[in-house]
Formats: C-alpha cells, structure tokens, sequence
C-alpha cells in the first residue's frame, strides 16, 4: 500500500494477525507450532472474524495470507487424533469438521471480495482455504498438493471437494486427489486455481494492483455480482455432498482406530 493510505489498526491473536487499513482487511495465518498447520485456533479465530463481518460493511476486500514459511500446509491431524482419542464417538471430531465446512461457506459468502496470498506450500485444508477466495494469486515458488487418499483420508475438509471441481474441472481434480501428486503454480494457472502468479517479491503488487480497482467500484454492484456468481456456481453442484463430510470424515477416522479395522 502507498504511503497516502490510513494508518492500519492491528490486532493480534494466537492463530490470526488482522490488519485493517480502510476498507481493506489483511488477515494473516499467524501458526505458533512451526508447522503451518491450520489448527482449531485458527479456525475459530476465521470463523469469528467472518462472522463479524457481517456487521462491517466498512470492510470492503479481504485479503488472506500466512505469516508462516508456508500459506498452509493442511489441517493439524494432531488434533483430530487427539479429539478422537478423548472422545472415541467423534463428536469433538465431527465439531471441528464442521467448522472448517462453516468457514469455508462463510469466506464464499462474505460481502468483501476475497483475495489469496499464496506462497510456499498449499496443501489440502490450505488448498481448500484458497479455493473459497474470489481471486487467487501465488508465487511463482509455490507447490500445490492434496495428499489425503495418499495419508488415508476421504477429501473431506471444508466441503471443498465441488468447489475444486467446479473451479477446476472434474477430469482434473479427480486425477490429482486420486495421484496426490504435487504440482507447481503454472499448473495451478492453468487449472484455473491460481488467477495470476508472480515472484514472490512482487506478488504484493498483482494485489494492490486488483485491490485498488475494486475499492472504486460500486459496494452494491460487487455483493450482488458476488451473489450471482456464487448462485451459478452452486447451481452446477446441486448434488453436492459437503454436508456430509464431517460424517465421511469422523466415521472414517473411527474406524481406523478400531482393533480389526479394514
């Protein structure tokens, strides 16, 4: 941002950094672990701020990023293995599931037009994240995978699974869930996950560079656009399953906990 814009309010959480400078909100991953897993904390944390968003027309773009070596590298099984071992019925497990389906309806459905700052690794929950974004932009150094057939895991984070196909296209998302193999940010351009990719050190311009228009356009034309994107979109997922995956996935890990299970 250029030297003329407001001072920026900043707060600081255990999981999320949110900085706001007028209209725009800059909301960093702040993972505390060293492993740039997406935690509970930082779930809750997402999922309070988007909340409030709602209240906050003021908020106009938000931009998400990660302060780590990486933007995400997945959700933190540490957690489910140990919501499971406290509590063998999965109900912890399937609350926890459901709020990353929560906060990814809540990143596709909020009022602010959405931008993903992306670098380093982006994996499963990270891509997910990502994915709900309006635009994406990535470093050039960036790598894409969805390692969950490959640990022993449905892709069931999020409900991001029809969202990834219908940004990227069923024959694709199918071949790289089924393979887990990792692809670059050329790949993920021409997938259509990636809107623009740049090296690193300028990759805060394509930002600013789509910020900037988006601050003059019309705050009502912007959410209702949204809308009917979003209602399009939706429109090709009427068969669409995320309902059911804090179940898949809860169910799933379970059973793998069981003496004998298959």
């Amino acid at each position: 941002m250029n030297s003329s814009s407001p001072s920026p309010t900043v707060s600081v959480h255990e999981a999320v950094r949110v900085e706001q400078r007028g209209p725009v909100l800059h909301v960093r991953l702040n993972p505390s672990a060293g492993d740039d897993t997406l935690d509970i904390a930082a779930l809750d944390a997402l999922l309070a701020l988007l909340d409030g968003l709602h209240d906050r027309p003021d908020v106009r773009v938000l931009i998400l990023s990660s302060l780590g070596k990486d933007f995400c590298r997945g959700a933190d099984r540490h957690e489910y293995q140990a919501a499971l071992a406290t509590d063998p019925a999965g109900t912890t497990l399937r609350r926890i599931t459901d709020k990353a389906h929560r906060l990814c309806l809540a990143l596709e459905n909020t009022h602010a037009v959405t931008l993903a700052r992306l670098h380093g690794s982006v994996i499963g929950a990270g891509l997910a994240l990502a994915a709900y974004c309006d635009l994406r932009a990535g470093a050039d150094t960036c790598r894409f995978r969805m390692p969950e057939v490959g640990v022993g895991l449905p892709p069931a984070w999020g409900g991001a699974m029809g969202r990834l196909i219908s940004e990227a296209g069923a024959a694709r998302i199918r071949e790289l869930m089924l393979t887990c193999n990792a692809f670059d940010a050329a790949t993920a351009h021409r997938l259509g996950l990636l809107h623009e990719v740049a090296p690193l050190e300028r990759l805060d311009e394509v930002i600013d560079a789509w910020t900037a228009p988006l601050l003059r356009r019309s705050p009502e034309a912007l959410v209702l656009t949204k809308r009917m994107l979003a209602g399009y979109a939706r429109a090709d997922r009427t068969a669409d399953v995320a309902l059911l995956d804090s179940h898949i996935l809860t169910a799933h890990l379970a059973s793998a906990r069981t003496p004998g299970a298959r």
